[in-house]
């Protein structure tokens, strides 16, 4: 077994070796010098091989085994021997002119932003007239209580005030520092600081002798010349003045009109420690490093609260941050509901955005909702008022052109979210409501007069006809796209559903939003679930341009439960709080959670708060509004009153109900019902072509995918067969099937 040898320390030095690196000496007389390469050999150098100095490549002038080279200080040497710098390969250091300095700069607001929002500056004018209301009612209530508490506490103040007096012109402040010189025997001292009290008392007399002379010269005048009455309302104000002004400050005459918690201010030093605290390897290491965390703009009120722009040190993203939001909060020692951390990836990774609220959010009472109102209407191409922001400000939604993804755990406010949507839609008079709550216990139930299909519940029978419901969505959805398409350019430019489009009633393209509660009910149906994920996929798809909206909510955020083909799709995304980042990431979009946008972080007590992703660039922390079932049945009252005004009560609100038996689908009997005598195999094309001729409301559009998707929960595939062509009379095998398959299929499920 070979082995390393040992260094040559039994090597002579003038003794050259052979350039193996073995330890055997070279018995080569040419060899009469030897060196030392990068990899630590010694090598023999012949010299008439020798090169010189310049001969010599840069790199391999370093000749010393076992030197450890660094790019910052290596050194090359020359054919002296001396050693000479690198030359350097970082860009010499230019400054930016004024101008890219300027170019590039935020300009900050000229004034503040409720100054220029007609909105916030109405609510703080609003807010400061209803305090200075309130606190005068409350005030001028207790008049009764404040005057009489006021003239009993005038002796006590009196006294107080004749006390402070008479200390203040004797000097008493003083009398300490004397009796010290009196106690250390320092006469020279003391008679000193006597003389300097006594004149101390000489100058404040005066003063007080003249407010005592004009006092008893107002009494005398008082009582000399006004009547005995006003006598004693002047007497018995000045007691309550003095009273008022003189009473303890722990026990005041007048309560607080209000109570107010004053949250301590937001600053770096607390900010800091607060991130410091968290565990964050990378942070904690820049910090012992000396490398501080660093504040781009200064800490500034926004809102009801305090924004604080931070760049983290190197290698430290916002997400680690928003990772341990319940950590933060608690080292910042606010609720967990005020402290919100975002990331701004516009700047870079690690700028982090944190801002801390004066109350918790969930718990802040919200502004009421503008929808709310009696006689309130909505355009859905319009954005309308969705929820409120940490801020308390309005955030909007558009609902046309998009599909909606809602996806939480349970209990966290996503049915009420959905609800909410579908009442902004119910106040569109022109809309066509769908409603569909597959939990059963009837949240939806309030819009029941205003939708024109309404479901709850997943009885077989109840989800026959809701499938019945959505077959016929989609072929109103097929002729929206043959009247859209027939449309001239100068009509329709963008072939889509435009505001004056939807106007119109002879076109019939006013907008459908379609709202499903647990819509995992539908695709994981061992029956249906197929054909209901065809026809979502088809509306999230091609519904959108059409005028047709499709809303999902569901608690079980999967593949399975929420089809790619629709979250692939799908525009506008709000998620309250879940488990994991593939949840978050199917409901906010790939990548969300990478980029620090963590519905993971919401806390059980953040009940209808969550990121809005969709509307606007960037994603936003949305308070949606909670209308409780009472409240939702009026504005829905509302909303029908104005639908019966234009004549647009349809379908379930207008008493219509739905024959199941007329719309049910026997694909696999219709299939065998279109083979003729002497066919035992048919193409899937033809069969479709057959279908749409047999029934061409329920099968019309039909393709041979669509076909094969209704077969599938018979156990028949589609597969290779001979047919032969009915236009050329040509044979060829294509995808279809077999009519003894379809018989044994048939028999197998009586």
């Amino acid at each position: 077994m070979n082995s390393t040898p040992e260094p040559f320390e039994n090597t002579p030095a003038d003794a050259p070796v052979n350039a193996t690196g073995d330890g055997a000496v070279n018995t080569d007389p040419a060899a009469t010098e030897t060196a030392t390469t990068r990899a630590g050999n010694v090598v023999p150098i012949r010299p008439d091989t020798a090169r010189t100095a310049d001969e010599i490549p840069e790199q391999d002038r370093f000749a010393d085994a076992g030197t450890v080279l660094d790019s910052a200080d290596v050194e090359a040497v020359d054919a002296s021997g001396q050693a000479a710098p690198l030359k350097p390969v970082d860009p010499a250091t230019v400054k930016p002119s004024w101008w890219e300095t300027v170019s590039d700069a935020t300009a900050r607001p000229l004034v503040a932003k409720w100054l220029t929002s007609a909105e916030e500056f109405r609510s703080r004018a609003r807010f400061l007239v209803r305090y200075a209301a309130h606190t005068f009612a409350f005030h001028a209530l207790r008049v009764p209580v404040y005057v009489p508490t006021a003239l009993l506490r005038a002796p006590g103040a009196l006294c107080r005030l004749t006390a402070r007096v008479g200390r203040w012109m004797y000097d008493a402040e003083s009398k300490p520092v004397r009796m010290n010189a009196r106690d250390r025997n320092d006469a020279d001292t003391y008679m000193k600081l006597r003389e300097a009290r006594n004149e101390t008392v000489r100058r404040r007399s005066a003063p007080v002798m003249v407010a005592i002379v004009v006092l008893l010269a107002t009494v005398y005048l008082c009582w000399t010349f006004v009547a005995p009455v006003w006598n004693w309302t002047l007497l018995l104000a000045t007691l309550t003045a003095v009273g008022w002004w003189g009473a303890p400050q722990d026990k005041p005459v007048a309560g607080r009109a209000v109570d107010a918690v004053k949250t301590p201010k937001l600053t770096s030093a607390m900010i800091e420690d607060a991130l410091c605290s968290l565990g964050i390897g990378g942070l904690n290491q820049a910090i012992a490093k000396g490398k501080r965390i660093e504040f781009p703009n200064p800490i500034a009120r926004d809102g009801d609260g305090w924004r604080a722009d931070i760049d983290l040190p190197l290698g430290v993203t916002a997400g680690d941050i928003i990772a341990k939001r319940q950590e933060l909060s608690s080292a910042l020692r606010r609720q967990i509901g005020c402290v919100w951390p975002e990331g701004d990836a516009k700047v870079h990774e690690g700028r982090l955005v944190l801002w801390v609220g004066d109350r918790d959010m969930s718990k802040a009472k919200q502004k009421p909702w503008p929808l709310a109102k009696p006689g309130a209407t909505v355009d859905l191409f319009k954005p309308q008022p969705f929820g409120t922001d940490q801020r308390g400000r309005w955030v909007d939604v558009t609902l046309m052109f998009v599909s909606v993804i809602i996806g939480a755990v349970p209990r966290m406010g996503k049915t009420v979210t959905l609800r909410e949507l579908m009442m902004i839609a119910a106040l569109d008079p022109r809309a066509v409501l769908y409603s569909y709550d597959l939990k059963g216990t009837g949240d939806l139930s309030p819009l029941a007069p205003c939708s024109h299909a309404y479901g709850v519940g997943d009885e077989p029978d109840d989800v026959e006809r809701m499938l019945v419901e959505m077959r016929e969505l989609r072929e109103e959805m097929r002729r929206r796209t043959k009247v859209i398409r027939a449309l001239p350019e100068s009509v329709c430019p963008d072939n889509k559903v435009t505001p004056e489009l939807a106007a119109r009633k002879d076109l019939r393209l006013a907008p459908i939003v379609v709202g499903v509660d647990e819509c995992q009910v539908w695709f994981e149906h061992d029956k249906h679930g197929a054909e209901f994920e065809e026809i979502c996929v088809d509306l999230a798809k091609r519904g959108p341009a059409l005028g047709i909206i499709l809303i999902l909510a569901t608690q079980r955020p999967d593949a399975k439960s929420l089809p790619t083909g629709i979250s692939a799709n799908a525009i506008l995304r709000y998620c309250l709080k879940v488990q994991g980042h593939t949840e978050n990431d199917m409901v906010l979009g790939t990548g969300q959670h990478k980029n620090g946008v963590r519905a993971t972080m919401f806390a059980r007590s953040d009940r209808g708060i969550g990121y809005l992703v969709g509307e606007g660039d960037d994603a936003k922390i949305v308070r949606s509004v909670y209308k409780d079932a009472t409240d939702a049945k009026k504005i829905a009252a509302g909303a029908r009153a104005r639908r019966e005004a234009i004549g647009n009560i349809t379908g379930y609100a207008a008493g219509e109900s739905v024959d199941v038996e007329a719309a049910r689908l026997d694909p696999l009997a219709d299939t065998l019902s279109v083979f003729e005598r002497g066919e035992d195999k048919l193409w899937s094309d033809t069969i479709v072509t057959r279908l749409a001729d047999l029934r061409p409301s329920q099968y019309g559009g039909w393709t041979a995918q669509n076909l094969a998707t209704a077969l599938k929960p018979t156990g028949v595939k589609p597969k290779q067969v001979w047919s032969t062509d009915p236009a050329t009379g040509k044979g060829a095998n294509r995808n279809g099937y077999a009519r003894d398959a379809l018989i044994a299929a048939k028999n197998d499920g009586a």
